[in-house]
């Protein structure tokens, strides 16, 4: 059962590319199928943590690829979605900005301080869920007018960057506690 999530994590990412073939080729105004395929990865990401945790099923490569398959999966669904409402633009540039930063930070801690990489925080996976909504929201309502879509993009920028906030201050706690060289992983 311990490799199960790994197998979901890599079935969103396989899902990748089916979600932007769908997403171009659906002539309505409503994006049907890119939905389905999209709610398909959001269910395989939500059974996949039940799997991890319920079955002790966690590994170190379910960390690096479970975050991977969903960022990837969102970022695939800014980027078609900007394409069709460039509104969203500017939300696209701060999400892979900080997703970059982000990746970086979480290599230097696992060279520097040579610990497994922390877990998601409760504000990471609210931002991760108000993104999914509102990806769904602008492929449900593709008519949208301008400022209801730019709304809803700015909350979910600003959860994702509060977040990222707490992961910075997460960081800058487990290098203060590493130089002081009483470092525990209870402590992130």
């Amino acid at each position: 059962m311990k490799f199960v999530p790994n197998l979901l994590s890599v079935f969103r990412i396989c899902l990748i590319p089916v979600f932007v073939a769908v997403y171009f080729t659906d002539e309505n105004d409503i994006k049907y199928t890119a939905l389905l395929v999209f709610a398909i990865a959001g269910l395989s990401d939500v059974l996949d943590g039940y799997i991890a945790r319920k079955y002790e099923a966690q590994t170190n490569l379910g960390k690096l690829l479970d975050p991977l398959a969903d960022k990837t999966m969102t970022f695939t669904a800014l980027i078609c979605i900007t394409i069709t409402t460039p509104v969203i633009l500017w939300a696209v540039l701060v999400f892979f900005v900080k997703e970059v930063l982000m990746g970086i930070g979480g290599i230097i801690l696992h060279k520097k301080v040579q610990i497994e990489l922390p877990p998601s925080n409760v504000l990471g996976k609210v931002s991760n869920i108000v993104f999914f909504v509102v990806c769904v929201a602008l492929m449900f309502f593709g008519n949208l007018s301008n400022p209801v879509a730019t709304i809803l993009v700015f909350v979910a920028t600003v959860l994702a960057l509060i977040a990222f906030a707490g992961y910075i201050i997460t960081y800058i706690n487990i290098m203060k506690t590493r130089s002081n060289n009483v470092y525990t992983i209870g402590e992130v």
